[in-house]
């Protein structure tokens, strides 16, 4: 009796011991079940590795021989299992004919433990139970990976076309009912139409722009509590840039007006691309051809002289295959109109006028008085002297009430923006009688005193010459000037003048 008593203690003691023995075994031997999701057109790892205790028993590396059998129960337990790949004590590898070029282990990593199988690029058809048996020596390693397929569609299909109708719709192989589909654009939830919830999952963008393009995600929310997502790159073939550019030119000089695509038209197998640009001026359609080049991404648009007439909108169009899009360019023309046309004269009072056509309502101007040696100190000396000088500087007019000669040169009117200096024009100033150098003012009054004197002496010489001439004409008696001949006879007169010339000796 007491036999039978120690036989039952000894029986119900030792059970947990072994019965927990027997559950760590088969933790061991084969690993709890796993889900992976992955986006249709993505790769996929679907995991297995050995535990780490296992790895220290095994010496930290397993020996050279070891047996991989990946199978597959398709999209339930219950069907029959397929071979997925399969690679032999010897190394030969056997692969699905459905899945060879897109399934693959990591050869090196299996002595290490790494058996885990990878799959790139992933198909729908790919969804349901994975099984992994591996063997070494007598050890039997075992995993479970269950694969589901998330599917993103596009509509129409890549190259998405910027201002072109977009629709994209996410659904998965997840077979309870569908709660709620939203939609995040670069994780950032917001209020705008980038995100969006419903039930139907389908989100559509009227007006697709470039900065709808990166990364989204969609969220799938399952009556069973189930959440999955997926996330995927958005590539929209557009214009870079600014969605309504506006290029600023100087009247007489050059512009360029840019037109470069967001992507090599070629990257989506796409070999015809053609592309115009058009201008309405004057009520007439002026076009440009320009000549296909799939070797580059950017059209541009050469103006070699540009004035007031050619400001306005400019129409690039480009042609991807059987679809065209087109942008936008707005050419505005800086000019200068003086209140005096030609040379002005040194005192007059005058207005430089800077215009630009075409303004979108933020721009300011400043004028610089350019002087005509451009090394950096001369120009800062020269910008400081005539902001000092001139009160007009900011704003569209400059106003010098008295030109004088140091006015005389290039003066720029700069047009900003926001961004910073948009364009500029330049307007030559000539003053009517401005001299190359001027010399200092106290030499100018000395100068001209000198002149005065000189003229002052010059004239009283003249004077006192002339005065000296008239006086060198006079007789030798100015008493005779009054006397006058009478006709008499000769013989009295004779007498007569004997008797005074006695008179005169007495």
């Amino acid at each position: 009796m007491r036999l039978v008593s120690l036989v039952l203690f000894l029986t119900f003691t030792l059970l947990p011991f072994t019965a927990g023995h027997i559950q760590l075994g088969l933790s061991e031997g084969r690993s709890r079940e796993q889900k992976v999701w992955v986006r249709e057109g993505s790769s996929a790892v679907l995991p297995c590795h050995l535990s780490p205790r296992k790895m220290r028993e095994s010496s930290k590396q397993l020996p050279d021989k070891i047996s991989v059998l990946w199978k597959r129960h398709g999209g339930s337990v219950h069907q029959e299992p397929h071979v997925v790949l399969e690679v032999g004590y010897s190394g030969l590898q056997k692969t699905a004919l459905l899945m060879k070029p897109r399934v693959s282990l990591q050869e090196p990593a299996l002595r290490n433990g790494n058996f885990s199988l990878r799959i790139v690029p992933v198909r729908s058809e790919d969804v349901g139970l994975y099984e992994a048996q591996v063997k070494y020596k007598t050890e039997v390693h075992s995993c479970h990976v269950e694969l589901g397929v998330i599917t993103v569609t596009l509509f129409p299909p890549n190259p998405v076309m910027e201002n072109e109708l977009l629709l994209m719709s996410c659904n998965s192989s997840h077979q309870a009912s569908l709660v709620e589909t939203c939609w995040f654009h670069s994780e950032h939830p917001g209020r705008t139409s980038r995100t969006f919830c419903s039930l139907s999952g389908t989100l559509s963008i009227l007006h697709p722009a470039m900065s709808d393009a990166g990364s989204w995600r969609c969220q799938l929310r399952y009556s069973d509590k189930e959440i999955v997502s997926a996330t995927f790159n958005l590539q929209i073939l557009g214009f870079d840039g600014p969605t309504s550019p506006v290029v600023y030119a100087a009247a007489g000089s050059a512009a360029d007006l840019p037109c470069s695509l967001s992507y090599l038209p070629s990257a989506f197998g796409m070999s015809v691309v053609a592309a115009h640009w058009s201008h309405l001026a004057g009520g007439h359609l002026q076009d440009w051809g320009i000549s296909q080049n799939l070797s580059s991404r950017s059209f541009p648009l050469h103006l070699p002289v540009v004035g007031p007439g050619d400001a306005g909108q400019y129409r690039c169009t480009v042609s991807v295959g059987h679809r065209t899009i087109s942008r936008d360019v707005t050419l505005a023309v800086v000019t200068v109109t003086p209140s005096i046309q030609g040379p002005v004269s040194e005192g007059n009072h005058l207005l430089l006028i800077c215009s630009l056509t075409h303004s979108q309502g933020h721009e300011h101007f400043q004028w610089k008085h350019l002087d005509p040696a451009p090394t950096k100190s001369k120009l800062a000396v020269a910008t400081s002297h005539n902001l000092e000088g001139h009160s007009s500087q900011m704003g569209p007019t400059l106003e010098i009430p008295q030109v004088s000669q140091k006015d005389t040169g290039t003066w720029e009117c700069s047009v900003y923006g926001p961004e910073g200096r948009l364009g500029a024009v330049e307007y030559d100033l000539q003053i009517t009688g401005a001299q190359v150098s001027s010399a200092p003012s106290v030499l100018s009054g000395q100068i001209t005193f000198g002149l005065t004197l000189t003229i002052f002496f010059l004239l009283a010489v003249c004077v006192v010459a002339l005065a000296l001439q008239k006086r060198a004409q006079a007789p030798a008696f100015p008493a005779l000037e009054g006397m006058f001949a009478v006709n008499v006879p000769w013989k009295p007169m004779e007498e007569n003048q004997k008797g005074k010339m006695q008179q005169t000796e007495c």
